[in-house]
């Protein structure tokens, strides 16, 4: 009985062993995206040419810096992201039109704690279009 019992315990933890070195941590999934470049493609049914859909961009710290959109006649539209130093936080978000034209700007201000306390999105020209306000409450 001793040995049943002995024999359990270590098959768990075995299993337990396996199941944490197969599940990435969400550290090992941004050091998949260090440098990364995604390239989407869709492709019509019926059709055997694909074209380019989506680009996105990371940085060496794993964050998103650019994403591209396509259309069938070319880029449709293209945003990029901007950080605060080393941290994770977006403080700058630019929209550009299929032209490569700015069309809208959003600045992002942060609580304490690290959570967004407000999104302010101005023009091209620089003149404010809308204040956008983050409220969180725990239940």
């Amino acid at each position: 009985m001793k040995k049943l019992i002995s024999l359990l315990i270590v098959l768990c933890l075995s299993g337990t062993v396996l199941l944490a070195q197969s599940t990435p941590s969400s550290s090992a999934k941004k050091e998949r995206k260090k440098n990364l470049v995604i390239k989407e493609f869709n492709q019509k049914a019926g059709s055997t040419t694909s074209y380019l859909d989506n680009v996105r961009t990371f940085d060496e710290m794993g964050r998103k810096i650019e994403e591209i959109e396509y259309a069938s006649y070319g880029q449709k539209c293209r945003t990029t992201y901007e950080y605060e130093g080393n941290s994770k936080r977006c403080v700058k978000q630019v929209e550009y039109n299929e032209k490569d034209k700015p069309v809208k700007i959003r600045k992002f201000e942060y609580n304490e704690n690290g959570t967004k306390a407000r999104q302010l999105t101005y023009g091209p020209n620089g003149k404010l279009l809308s204040t956008k306000k983050y409220e969180y409450s725990y239940k």
